[in-house]
């Protein structure tokens, strides 16, 4: 008779690691509309929380929110989001390793089971990844990012990332006033956190005073920049140029400018309907566009530009990137999403040579460090990415520091979504080794 062949069971996760609890509730965003939190504990009692966030200038390739539909809100209501995580995700989790990011990611992705996460919603992945990395590191009573920077194995001393901020805002976050979504500016002098803060701040507020004296002040965009009332798009360049001077700094040696044109939210098919080009209603054509583009590289301090062309203008954005120039930042967003495969297909083509990296994007955290990881492959720079309705999660940053991104883009100088991540750095470099040190100016293509 033969003998049962006998199987040792999986060692049972200790209470420690292993999960009890996923609980999600809905909370507000910086734009007043519903949006996911949600927490993960260990039955050893260990929590780890986070808020997804919600983005107004989105690629089409981009891991989509689940809304409710309807009147409430104006449709933007998440309770099938929340349900789906109480009925379906939590379910899932409960009693496995919290330890395991990339194994329950994969487990919620294959629960969603769609391309772009619309069944259970990509707000509902996020919230719920990011909270499991929270609990693992509380489990293991480590900060985030030094969670994170533990299981790189890189052996790199972690390091504050250059702030990249916004001072005036336009595109979507601002009603359109502007063509341009972001003018933004990099502190590309400063040796530290603290001072590149301490610049951005003179800056902002000088900023705020050449507005107001030039009756140009509107008010406040999404993301905390000024909501500027400009004629064409080149006088905001001009003007934060004059504030960099006017805060007693050297426009493109202490501080240089940073520009997001989200020109996906203007053009379609290889043409560009702006409402500001030169002071005026235009349609122009790719080369067109690259060359007003090209123009400002050569007459301001532009070290960095975001989607200058639009995520369908493949050709364009290639020839755009080799005119630029290897000192310039070509950053895509819309165009790759936080997507391995797009970052690599781009690559392919000659287009971009930075990605941007948002975790809402993609879905999970898992997903998001393999955009990190092939981008690193490349050769290409990483930008990881607030987005415009945000909250006072401070995730990002950890994110950064903890996998090694050497530049933050959040948003503003203004209101406290934004200030919370900003002071989230103040925090934190109080305790790494490097301190409040950032990248040196020879880490990035402008050096």
């Amino acid at each position: 008779m033969e003998r049962p062949i006998v199987t040792d069971p999986l060692p049972p996760v200790p209470p420690s690691r292993r999960i009890a609890e996923v609980h999600a509730r809905r909370v507000w965003d910086s734009r007043g509309r519903p949006t996911v939190e949600v927490e993960v504990a260990t039955a050893a009692g260990a929590r780890g929380r986070a808020i997804a966030p919600a983005g107004a200038s989105t690629g089409s390739g981009e891991a989509v929110d689940l809304r409710d539909g309807g009147a409430a809100f104006g449709g933007l209501d998440v309770r099938q989001a929340i349900s789906g995580i109480e009925t379906a995700i939590a379910p899932a989790l409960i009693g496995r390793d919290v330890e395991a990011q990339a194994a329950l990611d994969a487990t919620m992705v294959a629960l969603d089971g769609t391309h772009d996460r619309s069944r259970l919603g990509g707000n509902a992945l996020v919230a719920t990844s990011m909270a499991i990395a929270h609990a693992a590191a509380a489990a293991a009573g480590r900060p985030l990012w030094a969670w994170l920077a533990d299981r790189s194995g890189s052996g790199v001393p972690a390091m504050l990332p250059l702030p990249e901020i916004q001072v005036f805002g336009g595109g979507a976050h601002a009603g359109g006033r502007l063509d341009l979504q972001d003018f933004m500016v990099v502190a590309v002098g400063a040796d530290d956190w603290r001072t590149a803060l301490d610049w951005t701040a003179e800056v902002y507020r000088a900023a705020g005073r050449l507005l107001a004296e030039a009756g140009r002040l509107q008010g406040v965009a999404d993301e905390g920049g000024f909501w500027p009332a400009f004629d064409d798009n080149e006088q905001a360049l001009a003007m934060l140029t004059q504030s960099i001077e006017a805060a007693g700094l050297r426009p493109g040696e202490d501080v240089a400018i940073s520009l997001d044109i989200a020109a996906s939210n203007f053009g379609r098919g290889g043409r560009y309907r702006m409402a500001r080009a030169d002071g005026r209603p235009r349609e122009l054509e790719s080369g067109e566009l690259a060359e007003l583009l090209l123009g400002w590289l050569r007459r301001y301090p532009v070290v960095s530009i975001e989607d200058p062309l639009a995520e369908d203008d493949l050709a364009g954005l290639a020839a755009f990137t080799e005119a630029a120039g290897p000192r310039v930042q070509v950053v895509l967003d819309d165009a790759v999403v936080t997507n391995a495969a797009r970052i690599r297909s781009h690559a392919a083509a000659g287009a971009g040579n930075t990605a941007l990296i948002k975790p809402n994007q993609a879905g999970t955290l898992t997903e998001s460090l393999a955009a990190l990881e092939a981008s690193r492959s490349l050769g290409w720079d990483a930008i990881v990415s607030a987005r415009s309705g945000e909250t006072e999660d401070t995730t990002i940053v950890h994110l950064a520091v903890g996998w090694g991104v050497r530049q933050l883009k959040v948003g503003s100088f203004a209101r406290s979504e934004r200030m919370a991540k900003w002071n989230e750095g103040l925090r934190i470099g109080e305790t790494l080794v490097e301190g409040f040190a950032l990248p040196p100016r020879s880490a990035f293509p402008w050096g």
